[in-house]
């Protein structure tokens, strides 16, 4: 049986036309289903092209995988598992860049990868169902694929449970460098170069410190970001993007069902198009920049923004738009086990807790749709809700209910996280009806709880809230002339994509109005 639709087989063909060498794929198999599937669809992809062939002698400790290499030489890139679901797309990357289609990287920072130093052996953790995972596995392939000292294994967590167990995974994507933990959560490959490169970071920050001053300065890459860009852009004006990771918070968001005119997407899908629009504009984008402070302007009419690597960027205007972040429970034992059991995406870590207990903490709409996801995964699911009654949306609840293998508890205050030292073994909470306190033996605790606004980094360089959020006038105006903030930043109400848009373009328009005026 085909794994592949004949649309999708269709696409992959196509595809395959754009290889400019030979390749050859070659499968390390075992009993069982999994590498059955995984023989046929090496063989399916060896059918697709005459520079495509495929051996199944493969001897690679992991069964099912397959390796990726350039035909007469030493494969370095290996798929330990089946890369269908979020990953398919990173085997096609894969299959093109063996075979010698470029990646459509900046120039720069493909030599980088191309002078790094090894043997750099990598081994990545994923889940099938992670949206993180692919920019890290696609990242470290592309690594592999240009420079012959480096190596690179893709290895899907929940096929390989024992491996998972013993090296204590509970988090993904989870990356190892020769055996080491290497890092953890989403990277792109500037990120990934930077932690290898150590001369990389203070040569982007000589470049940035050159840079002339900007009419306009957007200090954040989410959604308000990238609206105020392309808005400052279509003025004609000279526009600037500084962010820690382009796309935000909506890089951690799976479905997204309320965006005007689209259905359905998906956050990483619509940070590229986002990130794509910007490019289409003359922005001068710095990625991978921290912010650490603001200085308002002073007599010349410019104010500063200073980053972690130390450069500084000047600007006319500046838009922050730093987005928030998961609110944390604040409770003992939660930082320790940090992905060590506490974890805050379910889609991505979900498929590592497969039969286990676990706890959803928030009641909202966030924390009932993860338990929703959960349950179809886990053994059983415990919500933990702070109020009285849950406050997601009414057919959340009702569908949540159904399931058998979920258990709300309400008026419940958690007041723990226990482990054994390597993993979380358990939660805590108090009843806050009768004061008695609870521990639940659990595996894992997914904390959905709202949002933090980012604006530590500010001080008190302008008027904010008691909860950090920046105070913002009718034309999203701070109090500080000439800087002006949009999105989940800021006091506007509904935190939501599409609103976070419409005030990124609304700042944007208001900064030009303060460059004419002023």
């Amino acid at each position: 049986m085909s794994l592949l639709d004949a649309a999708t087989t269709a696409q992959l063909k196509t595809y395959l036309g754009n290889l400019r060498r030979p390749i050859e794929l070659v499968a390390s198999l075992g009993e069982g289903q999994k590498s059955a599937d995984t023989k046929s669809l090496v063989e399916e992809i060896a059918a697709l092209s005459d520079k495509v062939t495929a051996r199944f002698d493969g001897t690679d400790a992991r069964k099912p995988s397959f390796a990726i290499g350039a035909a007469g030489e030493a494969a370095r890139v290996t798929f330990a598992g089946l890369p269908l679901g979020h990953e398919f797309t990173s085997l096609i990357l894969a299959l093109l860049h063996v075979g010698g289609h470029p990646p459509k990287e900046e120039a720069e920072l493909l030599d980088t990868v191309r002078g790094l130093e090894g043997p750099l052996h990598f081994e990545t953790f994923f889940s099938l169902t992670c949206q993180n995972c692919p920019d890290v596995v696609q990242s470290l392939n592309i690594m592999a694929a240009l420079n012959p000292e480096i190596t690179h294994v893709a290895i899907d967590g929940a096929l390989f449970q024992d491996e998972v167990e013993r090296r204590k995974i509970m988090a993904v994507p989870q990356v190892f460098l020769n055996g080491e933990p290497f890092g953890q959560g989403r990277m792109d490959l500037a990120q990934i170069v930077a932690k290898i490169d150590t001369g990389a970071v203070a040569r982007a920050a000589e470049k940035i410190a050159a840079k002339e001053p900007f009419d306009v300065l957007v200090v954040g890459g989410g959604p308000a970001g990238a609206a105020a860009a392309i808005y400052a852009a279509r003025k004609g004006i000279r526009t600037g993007v500084v962010t820690e990771r382009f796309g935000g918070q909506v890089l951690d968001t799976m479905g997204i069902e309320n965006f005007i005119s689209v259905q359905h997407t998906e956050g990483p899908r619509l940070v590229a198009q986002l990130e794509q629009h910007v490019k289409d504009y003359d922005v001068d984008v710095m990625n991978l920049q921290k912010a650490v402070s603001l200085k308002p302007a002073n007599g010349d009419g410019l104010a500063t923004i200073e980053l972690e690597s130390g450069a500084s960027l000047r600007a006319k205007t500046v838009i922050l738009s730093t987005g928030a972040r998961w609110r944390q429970i604040g409770v003992p034992g939660e930082d320790e086990y940090r992905n060590k059991g506490v974890a805050y995406c379910p889609h991505c870590d979900g498929p590592l807790y497969k039969g286990k207990r676990t706890a959803v903490i928030g009641g909202g709409n966030s924390g009932v749709e993860a338990a929703i996801d959960l349950a179809g995964i886990v053994a059983h699911v415990t919500l933990i809700e702070f109020d009285s009654e849950l406050r997601a949306d009414a057919v959340l609840q009702t569908k949540l209910r159904s399931l058998p293998n979920v258990t709300v508890i309400t008026s419940a205050l958690t007041t723990e996280v226990t482990g054994d030292g390597e993993k979380v073994t358990g939660l805590v909470y108090r009843d806050r009806k009768t004061d008695e306190v609870h521990t639940l033996a659990l595996e894992g605790i997914f904390v959905q709880i709202g949002l933090v606004p980012n604006t530590e980094w500010l001080g008190g360089a302008l008027a904010m809230t008691n909860r950090g959020e920046i105070e913002i006038d009718s034309h999203l105006a701070t109090s500080v002339p000439g800087v002006f903030a949009a999105g989940d930043v800021t006091t506007v109400p509904y935190k939501q994509i599409v609103i976070a848009m419409g005030e990124g373009s609304k700042a944007a328009l208001s900064a030009f109005d303060y460059l004419i005026r002023h």
